[in-house]
C-alpha cells in the first residue's frame, strides 16, 4: 500500500527580498508587505502542505566585507523578523502550520514563553518553533559566543524553561464558569523558580493553558549531538541526504534512535528531508537542462560564487577560478559545515580548481539517476518520492525555495496531482492544529 506522507516548505530566504534578481521580480509584490506571503500560505494550504518554515539569520555581520557579502545581492541579508509574519500566515489560512526559526540567544524565556503561547491559541494550535543554536550573532545581544556543544546546552535549558511555564498552570486550573463567576483557581497555579546556568527567571506565566499541546518543535543540525537535541526534543528533523532509500532510512534510523534513548516513542518525531525539484513537461526537456548544466558560462559561475561567497563571509568573485583553493582564505568564524558544503563531492582541499569546485555546484542531474539528482518530470520525481515512502517508510519532504507564486507553481503544478492520485499527498487535514496533522499518519 502507498505511504502517505508529509510536506513541507522551507521558505529558505527568510522574511528577505524574494525575488530579488529574478526576472519574477517583475510581478512586483512588495516582499515587506504580508500580501505576497498570504497569497503563498493559501496556495501551500490547497496543496495539502503540512506547514511553512521560516529561515532566519540575525546577523549580517558587522566588518564592511561582510556586509557587503550578504547585502550586495541580498542572500544574506536584510531579513526583517519572521515572529512578526508569522500571524499575518495565521489570519490567511486555516489549517497551515508556520514555523519561524527561533534563536534561543534572542528570546529570554517568559517573554518567549508568553509570546508563543498566545500565537498557539490565537492560530488554534498551528504554530511551530525551529530552534536553532547559531552563535554568530552573540554580540548583538551582548552574549559571549559559545562553542558548538555549550549552545546546545542553553536551547535545552531554554526550551525545558518554557515547557516548565507553559504547564505552570495545571490542565483543570481554568475554570471558566460564567454561573459562580470563577475564572480559575489560583491554587491549581504553581510558581515557577529557575535559576540555570543561563538563564533565570520566576513564574509562572500568566497565559491559560494550550488546549492542544505545546507548539511543535523543529530542529535543524546532522551532527550527533544536534541529532541527540532532535531526539529529545524535536517533533520534526530537518535533515541533508541523497534521495535514495538506502540513505533515507540510515539517516531516518538515526533520529528514532535518538527519540528512544531520550525516552520518546520513535514516532513522535518525524524527519524531514530538504528537497528542490526542478519539474520538466518532459523527459527531453529534462535532458537538456542537465546537458547545459555542465557546462556553466561565467556569468552562472559568478552567480553560484556570489552565494557561496555570502553563506562563508568570503569573496569567492575575487578569487582566481583556474587556481585551487586556498584553505587560509577561510577564517577561523567560517562554519566548517558550509566549507564541506562548498566542496562538496571534492572532500577537502585537494588540486581542484575553483572552476571545477563552482562547476560541480552548477551541475544538476536527473531525478532518475540516483545520486542526488533534481530535474525530471511530475511522474518521474512522484516516482523517487513514493519509493521512498513505500521502500524507506519516509516520514516527509520539505521543498525549497522562495515563498513566491511563480516558484510555487514551478514546483507543484504538476507534482500535486500526481501524488493526490497516487495516495502520497493527503487531501484533507484534521482540524485540530499542526501537532495533530503530524501524527495523523
Amino acid at each position: 500500500m502507498t505511504r502517505t506522507q508529509h510536506f513541507g516548505w522551507f521558505l529558505s530566504r527568510g522574511f528577505g527580498p524574494h525575488g530579488w534578481a529574478r526576472p519574477y521580480q517583475r510581478w512586483n509584490w512588495a516582499w515587506q508587505k504580508p500580501d505576497l506571503y498570504q497569497h503563498s500560505a493559501r496556495e501551500l494550504e490547497q496543496a495539502g502542505f503540512d506547514f511553512v518554515l521560516i529561515e532566519d539569520a540575525l546577523s549580517v555581520g558587522i566588518t564592511p566585507e561582510t556586509l557587503g557579502l550578504r547585502v550586495r545581492k541580498a542572500y544574506g541579508g536584510p531579513k526583517h523578523d519572521p515572529w512578526t509574519l508569522a500571524p499575518y500566515l495565521f489570519a490567511a489560512t486555516q489549517h497551515l502550520g508556520v514555523i519561524p526559526t527561533v534563536n534561543p540567544a534572542a528570546w529570554p524565556p517568559y517573554l518567549a514563553a508568553r509570546q508563543f503561547a498566545s500565537l498557539q491559541h490565537l492560530s488554534g494550535s498551528r504554530l511551530g518553533l525551529n530552534v536553532v543554536t547559531d552563535v554568530g550573532s552573540a554580540h548583538h545581544f551582548g552574549g559571549e559566543r559559545l562553542g558548538h556543544d555549550a549552545a546546545y546546552d542553553r536551547a535545552q535549558e531554554w526550551l525545558d524553561a518554557l515547557r516548565l511555564l507553559w504547564h505552570s498552570w495545571d490542565d483543570d486550573a481554568l475554570i471558566a464558569d460564567p454561573d459562580t463567576r470563577i475564572y480559575a483557581d489560583g491554587s491549581k497555579i504553581h510558581a515557577v523558580q529557575h535559576r540555570g546556568e543561563y538563564f533565570s527567571f520566576d513564574g509562572p506565566l500568566n497565559a491559560e493553558p494550550l488546549p492542544s499541546g505545546d507548539p511543535i518543535v523543529a530542529s535543524p543540525g546532522g551532527s550527533p549531538r544536534g541529532i541527540g537535541f532532535a531526539g529529545a526534543n524535536s517533533e520534526i528533523q530537518l535533515a541533508l541526504s541523497n534521495l535514495d532509500p538506502a540513505s533515507i532510512r540510515a539517516y531516518r534510523a538515526r533520529v528514532r534512535e535518538a527519540a528512544v534513548a531520550a525516552g520518546r516513542d520513535a514516532d513522535a518525531i518525524k524527519t524531514f528531508f530538504v528537497f528542490k525539484p526542478i519539474v520538466t513537461g518532459s523527459v527531453d526537456e529534462a535532458e537538456r537542462i542537465v546537458e547545459a548544466s555542465r557546462d556553466p558560462d561565467e556569468a552562472t559561475l559568478v552567480e553560484v560564487a556570489e552565494a557561496w561567497s555570502s553563506d562563508l563571509e568570503t569573496d569567492l568573485t575575487t578569487l582566481d577560478l583556474d587556481r585551487p583553493l586556498d584553505p587560509a582564505i577561510f577564517g577561523d568564524h567560517v562554519s566548517k559545515g558550509t566549507i564541506k558544503g562548498l566542496l562538496g563531492r571534492f572532500g577537502d582541499f585537494s588540486d581542484a580548481t575553483l572552476r571545477e569546485v563552482l562547476a560541480g555546484k552548477a551541475a544538476l542531474g536527473r531525478v532518475t539517476d540516483g545520486a542526488g539528482g533534481t530535474v525530471g518530470t511530475a511522474e518521474e520525481i512522484a516516482d523517487v518520492i513514493q519509493a521512498l515512502g513505500d521502500d524507506a517508510d519516509n516520514d516527509g519532504l520539505i521543498f525549497s525555495g522562495d515563498l513566491h507564486p511563480v516558484t510555487l507553481h514551478r514546483a507543484l503544478d504538476e507534482l500535486v496531482p500526481v501524488l493526490r492520485h497516487r495516495g502520497i499527498l493527503r487531501t484533507d487535514y484534521t482540524g485540530q492544529g499542526l501537532r495533530a496533522d503530524l501524527s495523523a499518519f
